[in-house]
């Protein structure tokens, strides 16, 4: 088992959990190299800190941008999945929406969607929290991204 000391950017994924043991948590985090929703990679993540802990139990929400540092974890088995054990977090940004509740923050390139199982309407971000507009359904967003991009600068 390979062990490096790394630092990472990803959204959190979903609300962590608490860990195993009191004063831990786990969580997730999309981790992508690019702006490709292909390339993104779910990291698990775990810590130990109880201050690291607590702040992932109340503070933080799926979709905000973190920078996690700690130790990386690489199994010698290939097809395991890596493991980071977190020692620092800073949220470096929060998601665009105050509570996503019982929605889906997703990311399309340098934009965030919003979507909500109760209503087919898609709030559409960039990635710095500015409006972009509401697609009135999920297969409209590409066309408001365009017209978006080209409209006046931004």
């Amino acid at each position: 088992m390979d062990t490096t000391h790394t630092a990472v950017d990803g959204y959190l994924d979903t609300l962590p959990t608490p860990g195993d043991s009191p004063s831990t948590a786990q969580f997730q985090l999309i981790v992508s190299p690019t702006d490709s929703a292909a390339d993104d990679v779910v990291w698990a993540c775990a810590t130990s800190d109880p201050r690291i802990a607590q702040a992932l139990l109340t503070e933080v929400q799926p979709g905000d941008l973190l920078r996690a540092a700690g130790f990386l974890t690489q199994p010698d088995d290939a097809a395991a999945p890596v493991h980071l054990s977190v020692d620092a977090l800073e949220v470096l940004a929060a998601a665009p929406m105050g509570a996503l509740h019982g929605m889906v923050l997703d990311r399309y390139g340098p934009y965030r969607c919003v979507f909500d199982a109760d209503t087919a309407a898609v709030p559409v971000f960039t990635e710095h929290g500015a409006w972009v507009g509401e697609a009135p359904n999920p297969d409209a967003i590409d066309d408001l991204i365009d017209a978006y991009e080209n409209s006046s600068p931004h």
